[in-house]
């Protein structure tokens, strides 16, 4: 009995942290940087929606975890190009996404699963290499933590450092989050 509560809890609080960090980054960057704000938005309304009995079926909180993934973290990366006046690839980050929401309905599970993992390991590459050419800690680490987040969920193990992988992924993302959060202050905070 008590790894099983110790397993719900575990999720709440994942889930939880997961929602804060969002939400605070999200209310932090909306006057700077609208797209990373709705970026961070769309994460802290998935979670909520997955901590919150009854806000929907797990089927809608499955959709609203994958628009936050291929449209959310496409904005985040989105910010980071176009601040550094790439915008070429800011636009092909953002529009690959926006096609991958729309074309979710025609892949089956596993495609989903593949395609939201490409798009997390995409946005933490290019997100890792804006900020090494432009010296961005905060962004070195997020970029770091988003793709830890990433590969963790593919391993075949259901428990990580004693919690279920889940939770381990979101508590890497949230790290990840309050690290792109720093990184677009100090980014901001470089170009003005």
């Amino acid at each position: 009995m008590a790894p099983k509560l110790w397993s719900e809890w575990s999720t709440t609080l994942s889930h939880l942290a997961l929602g804060v960090v969002s939400l605070h980054a999200a209310v932090s960057t909306a006057q700077a940087s609208r797209g990373a704000a709705a970026g961070f938005l769309l994460q802290a309304l998935a979670s909520a929606t997955l901590l919150a009995p009854g806000l929907g079926t797990d089927e809608d909180c499955l959709a609203g975890v994958w628009v936050a993934t291929v449209i959310g973290l496409p904005l985040l990366a989105f910010d980071f190009h176009w601040v550094n006046g790439d915008r070429s690839s800011a636009n092909l980050l953002l529009g690959g996404g926006m096609v991958l929401a729309v074309a979710g309905d025609h892949l089956g599970a596993e495609g989903r699963s593949v395609a939201a993992q490409a798009v997390v390991l995409v946005v933490a590459v290019t997100i890792l290499i804006v900020a090494v050419f432009t010296t961005n800690t905060y962004g070195m680490w997020g970029g770091a933590m988003l793709g830890a987040a990433g590969l963790l969920s593919r391993l075949e193990e259901d428990k990580v450092l004693l919690l279920p992988k889940e939770d381990v992924c979101r508590c890497a993302l949230a790290a990840g989050s309050w690290a792109y959060h720093r990184a677009l202050h100090a980014q901001r905070l470089q170009w003005e």
